[in-house]
């Protein structure tokens, strides 16, 4: 977002989707109101730190940090906004003042403040709760312009793979511990996750289109979209066909490992030092595409994804609901959720960060990997170009070799150390690596993913008493 965005925003004033708080020293109570009520009708913006008229007073400077933090927490908070999101406030300097710009985008879910629900019009934010007409007309809005929210009535949990919902557990609390899914079972994960839903226009309950994609056993996913396909290709020698291919059709998890193991094989890595931790660029890169293709989707097209690997680029093909046409310019792009509910479950597994960062990630990582900015192109069918250039910083150049090295020889090392089980601080002092949260993102993580470490006590992953063993 740039500065002459903000300034089109005040100059254009409040309305459906723009609203004015003044918020000097603290947040008000009604700036999650209009977050609440933005979510329920077109999404909208916020500017924190602008009175109703436009007139620029500003965050105090000595608040401004704690005010961001409150926003950030709240808005995670199930108490006060219910279902959660994730919200950022971003911070302007204009006229030599501290303003915080919000974008809220429109959700797939009717979302309730402080238990109430909240929608939107020309004159501000308005309390529907108690208004049914108004209530099961917001429900059905929301059903209807979102297929992931379509209910299957016959869809039964046994439909599903239980083995990929303890997986989805296993993986939120690698992410999180403490996460309110460990404690969960099956169906009150999928009922938390907004798996399960109502139909208010026909009084049916039952597990959505989400559900099905993100859980369903092949067999209940290809009933439901006999048409779902996605098309991992390599194409460098034989123009005319592909040298190598994987026809996708299974659930969206592990279709994201299958295009990921598929980038794997076929694209080199280029390791790289970020904040004195060594990451993969390509993972960091791709992650972002596979992503893409996967959650922003519009299911209900039966137009096949593409991944494609050529020599020169990468590039992808998705079915897609526009709003908006052309190429996306990341310092004034502003997201909007596709399936709000399948994101947020890549979201609560680790497969994707919150909304808008990806494309953020997706410029940054591609001028490092290759050396180019990629593009992405908005229309019917939604389109994302990585140039493969020659091209890559001399940092990582260097490093590849040594840091592919490196991890290879921790896998090794911590799998024979831990023929006998051992606790996270034993293997951290072993293999000399203080950063407990990176040794837990960057190496135990993989390594209980890929199967090479198992939990003594995998009931209770969080348990002070854990302990992790290597298969002898």
């Amino acid at each position: 977002m740039q500065k002459s965005k903000i300034k089109e925003i005040i100059k254009q004033g409040e309305g459906i989707r723009i609203e004015f708080k003044e918020c000097k020293t603290k947040l008000s109570k009604d700036v999650f109101e209009t977050v609440c009520s933005f979510l329920n009708r077109f999404g909208g913006e916020i500017l924190l730190g602008v009175k109703d008229n436009g007139n620029i007073i500003g965050v105090d400077k000595a608040c401004a940090e704690q005010i961001k933090k409150d926003f950030a927490t709240t808005v995670n908070n199930i108490q006060k906004l219910n279902p959660t999101v994730y919200l950022t406030a971003e911070e302007f300097l204009l006229n030599r003042k501290i303003i915080f710009y919000v974008n809220v985008p429109e959700s797939s879910q009717v979302h309730r403040c402080n238990g109430r629900i909240f929608d939107r019009n020309e004159d501000g934010d308005f309390d529907i709760t108690d208004n049914s007409s108004l209530v099961i007309s917001l429900y059905i809005r929301k059903q209807a312009t979102y297929s992931e929210n379509k209910i299957y009535p016959f869809v039964k949990i046994s439909d599903l793979r239980k083995d990929l919902i303890k997986r989805a557990r296993k993986l939120a609390v690698n992410q999180k511990p403490g996460h309110p899914w460990a404690e969960m079972d099956d169906f009150e994960l999928l009922k938390s996750a907004h798996l399960y839903q109502k139909d208010f226009q026909s009084g049916k309950k039952g597990l959505t289109l989400a559900a099905i994609l993100l859980f369903g056993k092949d067999e209940v996913i290809l009933s439901a979209l006999p048409h779902l396909r996605t098309d991992a290709i390599l194409r460098r020698e034989n123009l005319d066909r592909y040298d190598d291919r994987d026809d996708i059709r299974t659930n969206l998890i592990e279709s994201y490992d299958r295009i990921m193991a598929f980038v794997e094989k076929h694209l080199p890595d280029k390791f790289y030092i970020e904040k004195d931790q060594r990451i993969s660029l390509r993972n960091h890169l791709f992650r972002e595409v596979a992503g893409n293709i996967l959650i922003h989707r519009e299911y209900s097209n039966p137009f096949p994804a593409k991944f494609v690997i050529e020599q020169s680029r990468v590039y992808t093909e998705n079915s897609n609901k526009p709003h908006g046409h052309g190429l996306i310019n990341p310092a004034n792009f502003i997201p909007f959720p596709k399936n709000p509910v399948i994101a947020k479950v890549f979201k609560e597994i680790g497969r994707a960060d919150e909304l808008g960062s990806g494309v953020r990630k997706l410029f940054k990582y591609s001028k490092i990997y290759s050396g180019a900015e990629p593009k992405l192109l908005e229309e019917d069918i939604f389109k994302i170009i990585v140039p493969l250039t020659p091209q890559v910083t001399a940092q990582a150049t260097a490093q590849v070799t040594a840091q592919a090295t490196m991890q290879a020889k921790w896998t090794k090392i911590i799998v024979e150390f831990c023929k006998t089980p051992r606790d996270r601080e034993e293997i951290q002092k072993f293999i000399k690596i203080t950063h407990r949260e990176y040794f837990r993102k960057e190496i135990l993580n993989p390594l209980l993913e890929q199967g090479l470490l198992h939990p003594t006590i995998p009931d209770k992953l969080t348990s002070p008493k854990q302990k992790y063993y290597s298969l002898k």
